[in-house]
This record gives C-alpha cells, sequence and structure tokens, in this order.
C-alpha cells in the first residue's frame, strides 16, 4: 500500500508566542486598558460582597487603594484641563484664517449638536415607553440618603428665569470661573476671545498665540505622562466599582440598565451611519483609529479627560489641526447626546417606579429641558446625576428611587461617554472637509 504522508503541522512555541504577546500589549495602549478592564471586573468579583471573602470595610479600604492611580489620573488631566481647553480652542479659532471660514464650521457643529441630541433623547424616550422598566420596581423604591444627592433648583426651569439663565452665560469674572472650575464659562471665554482674535491684526497677535502653543504642548506632554497610568487607572477604578455595586445589584435593575445600554447602542450605530454616509469613513476605519481613544472615554467616564486623545484621534481620521482643536473642545463641553438620552430613560423610570403617568405634553417639555440641561454639561463623572435630580425636581417626580439610579450610574456613565466622545469624533470627520483658508504670514518686524 502506498504510504500516505501528512504535511507537516506548524510547530507552535508557546513561550516564543507568549513573548509576541507580551510585546504587541506593551505596544497598544487600548490592548493595556482593556487588560486593566478585564482583570479589574474579576477583583472587583473576587473581593465584592458575593464572596464575602473580606467585610464591607475592608472591601472599601482596598477599594480606595486600588482606585489611587485612577484618581491621580484624572488629577493630571484635570489639573491642565484650563489651559488646555483655553489655548485650543482660542488656537483653533485663530487658525480658522478668516470669519466666514469660522462661521461654516460653528453653524454645522451646532446643527449637528442639536439635531443629534433631540435625537438621542427621542430614542430614549421610546424605549422607556415601550419597555417601562420601572413599572417592575414600582412599590419597592428604597429612600435615597439625602446628603448623597445634590440639591435642586427647581426655579431653574421657570421659563421667567430664561433671560436671567441666558445673560449669566457671559463669564463675569473668567478669574472666579478658573478657580471653580466652571468649563462652560470658560468655554464662553475663550470662545469670545478667539473671535476678537481673528479681527485683530496678524503681527499684533502673533506673540499671544505664541504663547499658547507653547502651554499647549506643555499641557499635552503633561497629558501624554498621565497615559502611562491609564491602565492601572482603568483596573483601580473597575473594581472598586464592582467592588461597591456587586454582580447582585447590577443584575436587579437589569431591565433600566439593559433599556439604557440598547438606547446607547442605536445612537452609537446612528453615529456610525452618519460617518460612513456624510464622512465617507468606514467602522473599520472609524475603530482602527478611535479605539483607544473610545476605551479611555468607556473607563475614564470623562469625555474631558480623554480630549487631548480625542484631539489625536481626529487628526488620524483626516481632521485638519485647526479643526480638531477647535471642535474637540467644544464638544467635550456641549455634545452630550449619551446623556441625553440616558437622562429621558432615567427620568421616565423614576416616573413609573413612582406610579406616575407623564402625558405627551409633558414627555415633550421634559424632552426639551433635558437637550437644553446635556448641552454645556460639564463631561465629568456623576454631573448626569445633578441634573437628572434637578429636572426631575422641576417635575414633580419624587427622587426616591434615585438610589438605585445612583447605585448603576458608574457602569451607565461610562458607556454615555463612550458615545458622547463618538459624537465628537464625529462631528469633526463631517467638518473635516470644511475649507479653511491658510492663515497670513505674520509681518515681520
Amino acid at each position: 500500500m502506498p504510504t500516505t504522508t501528512f504535511p507537516e503541522l506548524p510547530r507552535i512555541h508557546l513561550g516564543q508566542q507568549s513573548a509576541k504577546m507580551r510585546s504587541w500589549i506593551s505596544t497598544r495602549l487600548w490592548a493595556q486598558v482593556m487588560v486593566g478592564l478585564v482583570l479589574g471586573i474579576v477583583t472587583g468579583l473576587v473581593f465584592g460582597p458575593e464572596t464575602g471573602l473580606v467585610s464591607a470595610d475592608t472591601a472599601r479600604w482596598l477599594g480606595a487603594w486600588l482606585a489611587l492611580p485612577g484618581q491621580l489620573f484624572l488629577g493630571l488631566i484635570a489639573m491642565v484641563l484650563v489651559p488646555l481647553v483655553f489655548a485650543s480652542i482660542i488656537g483653533g479659532l485663530t487658525g480658522s484664517g478668516s470669519g466666514e471660514a469660522l462661521q461654516r464650521i460653528g453653524l454645522r457643529f451646532a446643527v449637528f449638536v442639536i439635531a443629534t441630541t433631540f435625537a438621542a433623547a427621542g430614542i430614549g424616550i421610546a424605549l422607556a415607553t415601550l419597555f417601562r422598566p420601572g413599572a417592575g420596581l414600582a412599590g419597592s423604591v428604597a429612600v435615597a440618603d439625602p446628603a448623597d444627592i445634590p440639591e435642586s433648583d427647581p426655579a431653574f426651569f421657570d421659563l421667567s428665569m430664561a433671560p436671567e439663565i441666558i445673560s449669566g452665560i457671559l463669564p463675569n469674572n473668567p478669574t472666579a470661573s478658573v478657580v471653580q472650575g466652571d468649563l462652560m464659562a470658560i468655554v464662553v471665554f475663550a470662545l469670545l476671545i478667539g473671535i476678537a482674535g481673528t479681527q485683530v491684526p496678524r503681527d499684533k497677535i502673533t506673540p499671544f498665540l505664541s504663547v499658547l502653543d507653547a502651554l499647549l504642548s506643555i499641557c499635552m506632554t503633561i497629558v501624554k505622562w498621565a497615559m502611562f497610568l491609564a491602565p492601572l487607572a482603568v483596573f483601580g477604578m473597575m473594581a472598586q466599582l464592582v467592588m461597591r455595586v456587586g454582580l447582585d445589584t447590577l443584575i436587579g435593575v437589569s431591565a433600566y440598565v439593559g433599556t439604557v445600554l440598547l438606547g446607547l447602542l442605536l445612537l452609537f450605530l446612528l453615529y456610525l451611519v452618519i460617518l460612513a454616509v456624510f464622512g465617507r469613513t468606514t467602522p473599520a476605519t472609524f475603530f482602527r483609529q478611535a479605539g483607544e481613544t473610545l476605551l479611555l472615554a468607556f473607563s475614564t467616564s470623562s469625555s474631558t479627560a480623554v480630549m487631548p486623545s480625542t484631539v489625536q484621534s481626529a487628526k488620524k481620521l483626516g481632521v485638519p489641526r485647526q479643526v480638531a482643536n477647535l471642535v474637540a473642545p467644544l464638544g467635550a463641553t456641549m455634545n452630550m447626546a449619551g446623556t441625553a438620552l440616558y437622562q429621558s430613560v432615567a427620568i421616565l423610570f423614576l416616573a413609573q417606579m413612582s406610579g406616575i403617568d407623564l402625558n405627551a405634553g409633558q414627555i415633550v417639555l421634559i424632552t426639551v429641558t433635558l437637550v437644553a440641561s446635556s448641552i454645556g454639561a460639564p463631561g465629568t463623572p456623576g454631573v448626569s446625576i445633578a441634573i437628572l435630580v434637578s429636572v426631575a425636581a422641576g417635575f414633580g417626580i419624587p427622587a426616591d428611587g434615585m438610589v438605585i439610579v445612583m447605585g448603576v450610574d458608574r457602569l451607565l456613565d461610562m458607556s454615555r461617554t463612550t458615545v458622547n466622545v463618538t459624537g465628537d469624533l464625529t462631528a469633526s470627520t463631517l467638518l473635516r472637509n470644511v475649507t479653511v483658508p491658510a492663515s497670513p504670514a505674520p509681518a515681520q518686524s
């Protein structure tokens, strides 16, 4: 009988493959972040309330230490956030070359933000009305500790206060805004300075722009240092989250969490469709160029913290530097469609738990209020809770169920921040083809 010869199978050297895997992970920040994310979840489950290996006090102590790199990461970013936003916006505005180009960018960006935020709130209202996630928890609402819920001001939503609110947008004391961390006021101040800079002769403003450029470079260097902590930050913050909340709590409110996540997924897919149809960017290209930024957004729950990475991803997507430096800071402050979707589901969830049936007119008014509240909300963790409490109080919805919403807010905060950053990159990509005339050369002395 003829001898059958089988081809020799390739030998797999486990040691070599392991070395390649370590090298691959060490050169890719997103891979390090993913490893930290998985290890953080596992660590949180091991020391969480389900296993009982450690007491609740020990778990809190351990969680605080594990989250220390995350706190340092966010602290480094927060330290340079104000000068970074200030320099980026002014540099983007003055680098736009002409008021006409600036006007085209600003108007298109405003239309994008308003349209997508209304669409997001509509998706959230529709899903919450369809699935009614709060109906199953009616009558079983625990009363939240008032000390854990930010105070609300129902008068904020009184239409008679609209003139005062609009005039209050202008920062009377920019220095105080910097000290208080009022990012919206800083953005408005930077916008005014940048627009005024386009009307000043180039030779007079060049020294000021040189200082801002140096400041921006220094801030970006500090941000690069902070990125070394990103994997440890993700590990510690995720471990602390799972240890504090526990798996049972997440499962108990799965209907509410699932409704929000489904809405965010639909909004995310909407952004991908917009990118493909209008931005001529395939999903594969988008994920390849922006994957690390989205992972960082998910892990830090802060669109402002990852703003430098958002600018870099926008540049990789072919967005001109002037457009990226302008749109990314504005998007991190004003483009909060994911937050509007989350809040629309959450407020109907609270109403359903309390047995309140909202009519069509009230739902429309809530939608408008959420859109107005979301645009300009600081992109930092926990801000959405304060907005949600204020909107609920303005419409007479009891806040007793906020303890449930707050219990799973961190998980949903990470998800909606990822969608918000996706929206910022989508807006930047759509605006990349806006004609930006070259800036005139500075006068020689």
